[in-house]
């Protein structure tokens, strides 16, 4: 890296690594990687001084009562599916509804094979430095060292995490109106959800969480099972009008907005968008350089999980297509069997990004102390007060956008340009840079100008999430507001599908 700042312009925590700081059992583990260039990003995948690396941390970790590096890349597959395979599949029969069908799915295999290709990015980055502990250590390493980029990506980080809690309380007080026809204040329902959530998310290590994680994804696959079952079998979606029949588009309708075309695309990018926990998986895996199982095999049942079920929901639900698609089903036995099987979802990815989030404020409060790895009344009071403290936050936000898709595109435009996008972009450029020196385009020939421009490309795009995807977000609330098709703010009005 071309590190030039001083070390008390660093990060607290990464300049007690470069310090050489007494850590538990007098080792520096996690600042090793660090101290081998203080100039340049590593050069080279180094397969013996990064297996070398983990195994010192494993080392570390034997004697305490809680380790952290003990993931296979099953276990971390387990997570990336519990992660992907979620609720927000059930946005993409809607964004199909918008784009058209194949826009839709030419959109879809698009987005995720950029993702897969960003995904390998982050990967080849941690094995380069393998003290890397989650996205914001690597972003601090993207940006020259900044002390700001790290407070940025850490803020970024927290902010995304608290959201994507938030959008599970919505999601989740509109499963509870839908079972009990709104027996309860909204309000109430999503506090029932964030409490109930916030007592699954305290395992402390993501081994743990993993067995849960399989049981959610493969629930989760039933319950979109069944709801494309029911689309098909059903003899028409909810509101359906006998005069204007059911029809499905190939292409965008004429006069489709700009900003409820971009949502939709927002709805598709921000499903398969998840980077940003990449890192910290990576950095409990036992054998990080099997990571690319993991992601691989996650993407491919993504693609094909993701384009079957918003094709044929929408072409059964056509005009009526609702977001989430489970609004689309008629039939109220139907509608309450699916939803009822997505209950694991609900509850376990909000809790996977708390656990994350929780995880990366605990460790840097503690690092270096017994409380970190030992089962200590002030390590697990403090890993409660975290939780409780995330979870408060998720539920404000879910009271403030307490509306499905629209908390969706806002979320992606936000965070998923920088997470999704510029950071991968910028990793690469300087991986390569640090090979090959900086004109690397020009001494790889057709190679490094096709890999220079593909990357800045992805650059560019992440600041068009950025800019007119956030403007076109902000602008779908302020309409739906203003169309009064969702509840005001802190509202008791049943949310049901």
């Amino acid at each position: 890296m071309g590190f030039t700042k001083d070390d008390e312009d660093r990060s607290p925590d990464l300049s007690d690594e470069l310090n050489h700081n007494q850590k538990l059992k007098s080792v520096d583990l996690e600042g090793q990687g660090r101290r081998q260039s203080h100039h340049h990003v590593t050069t080279v995948d180094d397969t013996s001084s990064t297996s070398e690396s983990v195994g010192r941390q494993i080392e570390l970790e034997s004697e305490n009562q809680i380790k952290y590096r003990t993931c296979s890349w099953e276990k971390t597959a387990a997570l990336l599916f519990s992660e992907y395979i979620c609720l927000a599949i059930m946005s993409f029969p809607w964004s199909y509804s918008i784009l058209g069908l194949v826009p839709g799915l030419i959109l879809t295999v698009v987005i995720a094979g950029i993702v897969l290709y960003t995904s390998l990015t982050v990967w080849r980055f941690c094995l380069r430095h393998p003290e890397i502990r989650d996205v914001c250590d690597l972003g601090q390493y993207l940006f020259w060292d900044s002390k700001i980029a790290w407070w940025a990506t850490a803020v970024m980080f927290l902010l995304n995490n608290t959201f994507i809690q938030g959008l599970h309380c919505v999601v989740g007080a509109e499963y509870l109106n839908t079972m009990s026809d709104g027996a309860v204040c909204t309000v109430v329902f999503s506090l029932i959800v964030a409490i109930v959530s916030f007592f699954f998310s305290l395992p402390r290590t993501f081994s743990t969480l993993s067995r849960v994680a399989t049981f959610s994804a493969f629930f989760t696959f039933v319950s979109v099972l069944l709801a494309t079952i029911f689309a098909g079998i059903e003899g028409h979606p909810a509101g359906y009008k006998p005069n204007a029949g059911v029809d499905w588009l190939v292409v965008p309708a004429k006069g489709t907005s700009f900003i409820k075309g971009m949502s939709a695309f927002l709805n598709i990018s921000y499903t398969f968008i998840g980077q940003i926990t990449l890192p910290s998986f990576i950095a409990e895996m036992k054998e990080p350089r099997d990571f690319w199982k993991s992601v691989t095999a996650v993407t491919i049942a993504e693609v094909i999980v993701f384009s079957i079920v918003g094709a044929v929901i929408y072409v059964y639900s056509g005009q009526y297509t609702t977001a989430p698609a489970f609004g689309s089903l008629s039939d109220e036995v139907y509608k309450k069997v699916a939803f009822s099987f997505m209950i694991p979802t609900i509850i376990f990815l909000g809790v996977l990004y708390a656990s994350v989030s929780a995880r990366f404020i605990f460790f840097r409060l503690f690092d270096g102390t017994r409380h970190k790895g030992n089962n200590t009344v002030v390590g697990w009071a403090a890993w409660a007060a975290i939780l409780a403290t995330l979870w408060v936050g998720a539920w404000i936000i879910a009271e403030v956008i307490p509306f499905f898709s629209d908390l969706l595109s806002i979320m992606s435009s936000l965070f998923d340009s920088f997470f999704g996008f510029i950071f991968w972009g910028v990793a690469y450029i300087r991986m390569r840079a640090a090979d090959h020196g900086p004109d690397f385009y020009k001494t790889r020939g057709l190679r490094g100008w096709i890999g220079f421009i593909f990357n800045v490309f992805l650059i560019v795009v992440g600041f068009f999430f950025l800019g007119p995807g956030t403007y076109a977000s902000v602008m779908s609330v302020v309409q739906s507001y203003q169309d009064g098709t969702v509840g005001s703010v802190f509202t008791c009005k049943s949310n049901a599908l």
